[in-house]
Formats: structure tokens, sequence, C-alpha cells
């Protein structure tokens, strides 16, 4: 507070404070950044005034990074508690070569400005019964599970969770001091964590090496009486839905977030090539930055067809929610069926996402 404020000024603004809307203020305040481990940091923010953000536990934000003079769409999990409207958190860890995780540790500062959309996402156990859990996570794969325990304690709702997380070394281990608290406060938590190597000092009395299905029955016996929730990166989750395969896990029981929360090292395109020959009949799609031209059909979404051309677009989703892969139509026409990615004044400013945008016409892209 500054400038003459009082707290009971700051309380009634923050008394009834309206939702969130990023239609009418799509611009987020970071106030505080937080270091969790040596390469995670914890970044909350608010609104530019009082606001309360409405969110499921297990949703995202897609945050717009000004990067270099352009703008870089990237989606990042709320790692703060439902129950707490009034801040936002999510948590980042830095990826070497990665261009949003990077920028964030290097520049986000308290104060600074950030436009955002969301939140959004399935990835929740929101409107389903309240059952024995068992959260299973990697590395910053925690981000969603995290804000899904801290929302049933803030929520103070019976619970019998099992919370399993996996990190490289003792040291990698995030929230670590905030798990324990859990787990030891009588609260219906238990915890257990893997660490693949016991880190400099040796000295783990944990689990150790990589999640096995041996490994996973000693820590949940009863685990087919468990609604299992998944998240980590894309090596992790598919050995975890291989076991719970193997188990005979109810697949109505299974979830899993469903795009990859890894950085992309940069968005440089590959260089130029000879125009694309034409598999099948379509419409051409001109890449200016790329100095690329492929073929796509009217039934093919624009991202597909590139990637089976062999070229790399930033992507998350693939389902019209996160927005990474929003990119500016210079010419010709799409027929888009987007998830909630993109906000109708960007449509209007010749925005698309190419995930869910199939051609009408021939393109000109500016990607």
């Amino acid at each position: 507070m500054s400038g003459g404020a009082t707290w009971d000024a700051e309380l009634s603004a923050a008394d009834e404070p309206s939702l969130w809307d990023p239609d009418r203020d799509d611009r987020l305040v970071c106030r505080a950044v937080r270091q969790e481990t040596h390469d995670v940091k914890t970044f909350v923010f608010s609104g530019r005034s009082p606001c309360r953000f409405r969110f499921t536990p297990g949703q995202f934000i897609t945050l717009d990074l000004p990067i270099d003079g352009a703008t870089v769409n990237r989606c990042y999990t709320i790692a703060s508690s439902a129950a707490r409207p009034h801040r936002i958190a999510i948590t980042v860890k830095r990826v070497p070569g990665g261009l949003a995780s990077n920028w964030l540790h290097d520049h986000m500062v308290p104060g600074r400005e950030l436009r955002a959309t969301g939140p959004m996402g399935d990835f929740t156990p929101a409107g389903r019964p309240l059952t024995k859990l068992l959260f299973l996570s990697a590395g910053s794969g925690i981000t969603p599970l995290m804000s899904m325990a801290r929302t049933l304690d803030d929520l103070a709702l019976e619970r019998d969770l099992l919370f399993v997380h996996a990190a490289r070394t003792p040291a990698d281990i995030i929230f670590r001091a905030e798990l324990d608290v859990l787990a030891r406060g009588g609260t219906g938590v238990r915890l257990a964590h893997l660490c693949e190597a016991t880190g400099a000092d040796g000295q783990w009395p944990g689990y150790t090496g990589r999640l096995s299905l041996p490994m996973l029955r000693l820590i949940a016996p009863d685990l087919l009486d468990r609604d299992l929730y998944v998240c980590g990166p894309a090596p992790f989750m598919a050995a975890a839905r291989a076991m719970a395969l193997e188990a005979g896990v109810d697949p109505s029981r299974y979830h899993e977030e469903s795009f990859s929360f890894e950085d992309l090292p940069g968005d440089a395109p590959p260089a130029p090539t000879e125009t694309e020959p034409a598999a099948v009949s379509g419409f051409t799609v001109e890449f200016t930055k790329s100095g690329r031209t492929i073929t796509c059909g009217p039934d093919t979404p624009i991202l597909t067809a590139a990637a089976a051309a062999g070229l790399r677009l930033p992507s998350s989703c693939s389902r019209g929610l996160c927005g990474t892969c929003k990119s500016r139509l210079l010419s010709g026409q799409v027929a888009m069926n987007h998830g909630g990615g993109i906000r109708q004044r960007e449509i209007d400013q010749g925005q698309i996402l190419l995930c869910c945008s199939r051609p009408v016409s021939d393109l000109v892209i500016e990607r």
C-alpha cells in the first residue's frame, strides 16, 4: 500500500470485488516472486484493481510474454488454491534453452504486468464425487495437483489423499516443506517422495529410483480403490498410464493432464526449403517467417498439416484452449472452432489458432 492508502480502504475494496474478466481488463500484475528450488520460481499475480479469480483446481492460464519484440503465448497451470480467489500463482521451472521459462525467471519482477487469458482446462476433480485420491506427479507437473491439495486443505474437506511426487534429487522437490506440513497435520494426507538420486550428501530416507508398478503397489496397496490424477513430463505420464493399465485400474478413475508443460527451446523456424509437394488435394498455406509452403486439406487443422510436413510450430493443448499456437492470418479464410484460447478482439484483428483452424481458401500466415 502506498500513496495514502489505509487498511480500511484496502479491505473495503477487497470485500466484494468483481470477478476477473479478461475481456474487460486482461492484465495481471505480478505481486511476488518466490524461489522454490534452485531452478523453480513461483509468480503470484492479481488484477490491477481488486478482483476475484474463479477457477477449479487443475486449470491453467495463458500468458502473453513480450520476448525480443514479439508476443509469445505460453500456458501455465495454476498452482494456488481455488479457495483463495484474490491471488493467482504459477510455478515455473527454468528449462535450459527454454524461451518462456528463462524470460520469466530473468525478467518477471513484482509490479510488472502481463496480458493473460483463462482460466481454462478440464483436468480437475471439480464436479466429481470426493473419493480416495492418488496424486502422481513428477517435476513441475506437481503444480495442478498442488492446487488440488491446497484447495482441499483450505476447504477443510474430509479426504483420503495419497500424494506421490518424483524428482531428480531431494533438492529438486518442489513445495517439499509445505507438503511435509500437510502430511504431518493429521488431515488425511499421506506423502511419498521419490528421488532418482540421493543428492550430494547421500542422505535420503525416502524412495529412490524411478517409479515402477511394484513400488507403486508398495506405496498404495489400495491402488484400485483410488481415483488417480497424473501430471508430469510425457515419459512419466506414459509410464504411469502403462502401470495403471497393467494393474487393472478402472479407466474412468484415471485422469491425466493432456498437454505438455515442457518449455519450447525457442520459436526459431527451420531453414527454408522448396515448396512442399501436395500429398493430398487441398489449399496452399504459406508461412511467411519460415519461408515454407505446405498443402492442407479442408478437413485438416493447419497445425496437423504443418506437423506432417515437418514444420515445428509452438503448440500445447491442440484443442483451442491455451492459445500457444496463436498466429496472424495475413490473407485467406479459415473455419475456426476454438475452446476459449483466443479473445474476440484478437479474432477481429486477424488472429487464429492453428490447432483448430481449417482452411477455406489458400492462406498466408505470419509464422
